[in-house]
C-alpha cells in the first residue's frame, strides 16, 4: 500500500512499516496544508494516511476520501511512543478501507 505520514508523526516509524511504500508530509511538500487540502491532494494517490490528529475525523467529511486514515493517539508523539505502536498500526494499515478512520491508542 501506499502510505503517507502526516507531520505530526515521526518520519522515523517508515523503516517500521516494512512492505508498503511510505513517505511524508514534508518529503512531498506538503508540510503547513490544511487537513482538508492535504486529504484532497492525498486522496487517489495514497491508500492511507497515519496521522496523530486526533480531531480529524470531526473536522472533515471523511466518506467522501478515497484514503484511508490510521489515527494514533499516543501520550505523545515521540519517536519512541510511536515506533513502540509499530506492529498496531500496521493491523490498522492493512484493515482501514477507503473514507473510514482506524483509531490506535496506547491503552
Amino acid at each position: 500500500m501506499r502510505v503517507l505520514l502526516d507531520e505530526s508523526v515521526p518520519r522515523q516509524l517508515a523503516g517500521r512499516l516494512g512492505g508498503h511504500e511510505v513517505t511524508t508530509v514534508t518529503r512531498l511538500g506538503w508540510a503547513g496544508l490544511r487537513n482538508g487540502d492535504l486529504l484532497r491532494r492525498a486522496s487517489g494517490t495514497f491508500d492511507v494516511l497515519v496521522t496523530g490528529d486526533q480531531g480529524l475525523e470531526h473536522q472533515q467529511n471523511l466518506s467522501s476520501i478515497r484514503l484511508g486514515i490510521v489515527v494514533v493517539a499516543g501520550r505523545n508523539n515521540r519517536v519512541e511512543t510511536f515506533l513502540a505502536l509499530a506492529p498496531r498500526i500496521l493491523e490498522a494499515i492493512e484493515a482501514v478501507r477507503p473514507g473510514a478512520l482506524e483509531p490506535i491508542s496506547e491503552t
